[in-house]
């Protein structure tokens, strides 16, 4: 065994043997503590026979750095579909989806039949000024070539530092051409509004970031300023909305409801045990509310849909959720590093988990193919799209013809 591997096996023995003693406790004494250090004793030598087994039979030499970095990331990712061990990119990632900006040239980007391609430039952004269009396809990046195998490592070159330029080459209709822009701060939207008639509105809520339920609050407000007063009905789109920070789903929830229980916790630690209630005030005074979801609705989607179906403040319209019953907390390590650790099951307000079920809608629609469009502002169409036209059939008998966004 090599002196290196050595060295690492009495640190991985150091740490498991302490871990032991520390979650025995009261154990020492009573005869058990002989087999858990035994067992330590034993999980540790095959933890570094597999090491210098990977380190000198594989077939390429790997960095002892990274073997023990993907040792973490597998023991973490390991404990459930969601936990997960963070490098400082990817925790710098999480970060930036949370609070809903980052340093960019601001355009939405998928891969789209084998070819990077630009779903949309954000209005106002260095992309939008320097004239990138949707379906522009993004073949290189500071005059190297993409790969639509790694999108993660596309984005990650289109970020960077405040000021600093980037030059990034489309194709468009078989031609290459050069855009250089200067990156700057990007704020992302989460929230769309349309008027669909004089007194029906339509907010669709992409992700719940830190400024999601302010955006929301501004959206409605915007949208009875628009009718005149008070809207008589309200379509809330959470379709293909993959959750996003509990506390705001909470936050949103609160918008539409008086008072009662929005979600409750549970968890080993105190601070993953905990109930969130409605504060008195409802934005919509009551108003006839639809929530539209579907398969691709999880996290704090649910958590909104579970609550106000609950309450019975919203019709449910759709199909069945994702379900996804768990609570993940970030928690920040060493040198920008961290890891999501699920820490909580979480329950709708009639004490219901949806974790592996999800929120089974009052109405069930099927979805119709392209709808919501994958833009955030993508145009709505109330005849097209089913779970939308059974929306509008719910708040509005008459047909509500569709009006331009606002």
């Amino acid at each position: 065994m090599s002196l290196k591997v050595r060295a690492i096996l009495v640190v991985v023995i150091g740490l498991v043997l302490g871990f032991s003693l520390s979650i025995g406790g009261g154990l020492i004494g009573t005869g058990h503590s002989p087999d858990k250090e035994e067992l330590a004793w034993e999980q540790a030598r095959l933890f570094a026979e597999v090491l210098e087994r990977v380190k000198r039979d594989y077939v390429e030499p790997i960095d002892d750095a990274v073997l023990l970095e993907s040792a973490i990331r597998g023991m973490v990712s390991d404990l459930d579909a969601h936990s997960q061990y963070l490098d400082a990119g990817e925790y710098r990632d999480i970060r930036i989806s949370t609070t809903g900006s980052y340093t960019g040239i601001g355009i939405e980007v998928s891969e789209v039949d084998g070819a990077v391609t630009v779903v949309t430039p954000i209005t106002g952004s260095p992309a939008a000024r320097s004239g990138i269009r949707s379906g522009d396809q993004v073949i290189a990046v500071d005059g190297l070539a993409v790969e639509s195998s790694n999108l993660q490592q596309t984005i990650g070159q289109l970020r960077g530092q405040v000021g600093t330029t980037v030059k990034v080459t489309v194709l468009r209709d078989d031609v290459a051409i050069d855009h250089e822009m200067r990156r700057q701060i990007i704020r992302v939207a989460s929230v769309h509004r349309e008027m669909l008639s004089p007194s029906y509105g339509y907010v669709r809520v992409s992700q719940f970031s830190e400024n999601t339920a302010r955006e929301l609050g501004r959206a409605i407000d915007e949208l009875q300023d628009s009718s005149g007063g008070m809207l008589e009905g309200l379509v809330l789109d959470l379709r293909n909305n993959p959750g996003g920070v509990l506390d705001v789903a909470v936050d949103v929830s609160d918008l539409f409801l008086d008072a009662g229980v929005i979600v409750t916790a549970s968890g080993r630690s105190a601070d993953s045990q905990f109930r969130r209630s409605a504060h008195r005030g409802d934005i919509l005074d009551g108003a006839d509310m639809v929530v539209l979801v579907n398969e691709g609705s999880a996290s704090a989607s649910e958590i909104v849909a579970g609550a106000l179906q609950d309450h019975d403040r919203a019709l449910i319209v759709g199909t069945g959720t994702f379900g996804k019953g768990l609570v993940q907390t970030v928690m920040p390590l060493s040198k920008g590093r961290a890891i999501k650790l699920t820490t909580s099951r979480y329950y709708t307000p009639s004490g219901d988990s949806i974790h592996d079920v999800g929120i089974t809608p009052d109405v069930f629609v099927q979805d119709t193919p392209g709808f919501p469009d994958l833009s955030l502002s993508g145009t709505l169409d109330s005849e097209a799209d089913m779970q939308l036209a059974e929306a509008l059939q719910y708040l509005q008998p008459r047909s509500v013809m569709h009006s331009k966004a606002q």
